[in-house]
């Protein structure tokens, strides 16, 4: 009887380490969940760069027969008073927005302010075809100190911490033109300003890389337009400042356009987190 409970003892503990061992092969751990980086939400950043720009400013006049100026006179005026303006410049600023993030699709709106530092003149002279050798001379000044943006962006990701983006919107700047005539038959001067907060547009593309901890690194091109402003003047004078002419009006524009390079640092606050296996 001993020996037939050892016996059965024996089976049933048998049975139950290979039933144990059965359950351990079947167990497969659960896989960790690993969090991925998602873009929606608000960030502030950062940006540095160079800006390539150019200028038409214009200059140009009317004839009167109680004027100042002889017939021929205008259109050699209006011909030197058709001028251009390059410039370069490093510039930088600070930038916000938001994102929302749709799958693969990031959608974003983003606003900045930048140092522009746009500057440039330039000068004409020519002789008075019915009077040589007196001649007159026009020239323009062109600056704008700030440029801002607001931007919509719209991009895919090549990879779930790489952005790549289109974007446009307005550009919004203080243009300033300052232009002088003057002579060489009698010293007439002519003289005009222009300060305008121009509203242009702008579109561009550029690249967002994730590095985590909320932080992004970008670089940016973008294409500026801001359009033209025009003032009129009659204040010119002939012999010294003795004879006004108010019936030769003057017609002075300047325009802007720029291209801009840069790269910058974001930094993204909260904003949901995905978990994925």
């Amino acid at each position: 009887m001993k020996k037939l409970l050892l016996a059965v003892t024996a089976v049933v503990l048998g049975s139950a380490s290979v039933q144990a061992a059965d359950l351990a092969a079947q167990y497969t751990k659960a896989p960790m969940m690993a969090a991925a980086y998602n873009w929606t939400g608000f960030y502030v950043g950062g940006n540095v760069g160079g800006a390539w720009g150019s200028s038409d400013p214009s200059t140009s006049t009317v004839f009167s027969p109680v004027g100042y100026f002889a017939a021929s006179s205008v259109p050699a005026i209006n011909t030197v008073g058709a001028q251009g303006v390059n410039s370069s410049s490093v510039t930088g600023g600070f930038s916000a927005g938001y994102n929302w993030q749709v799958n693969h699709a990031v959608l974003g709106l983003e606003g900045d302010i930048n140092y522009f530092g746009f500057k440039g003149s330039a000068t004409g002279s020519a002789l008075y075809p019915c009077c040589a050798p007196t001649s007159f001379t026009v020239s323009s000044q062109v600056s704008a100190d700030w440029l801002a943006t607001i931007r919509g962006r719209i991009g895919f990701l090549a990879a779930p911490t790489w952005l790549l983006y289109a974007t446009g919107g307005a550009a919004i700047a203080e243009v300033k033109g300052n232009f002088n005539f003057t002579d060489t038959f009698s010293l007439a001067t002519e003289s005009a300003a222009i300060r305008d907060t121009r509203v242009g547009w702008t579109a561009g593309v550029g690249t967002e890389y994730a590095v985590g901890g909320g932080w992004s690194l970008k670089a940016e091109y973008l294409y500026v337009d801001l359009g033209r402003s025009t003032v009129t003047s009659t204040n010119l004078t002939g012999f010294a400042g003795t004879a006004p002419s108010p019936s030769n009006v003057y017609t002075h524009s300047i325009d802007l356009k720029s291209n801009i390079v840069r790269v910058g640092v974001n930094y993204k606050f909260g904003g949901p987190v995905v978990a994925r296996y």
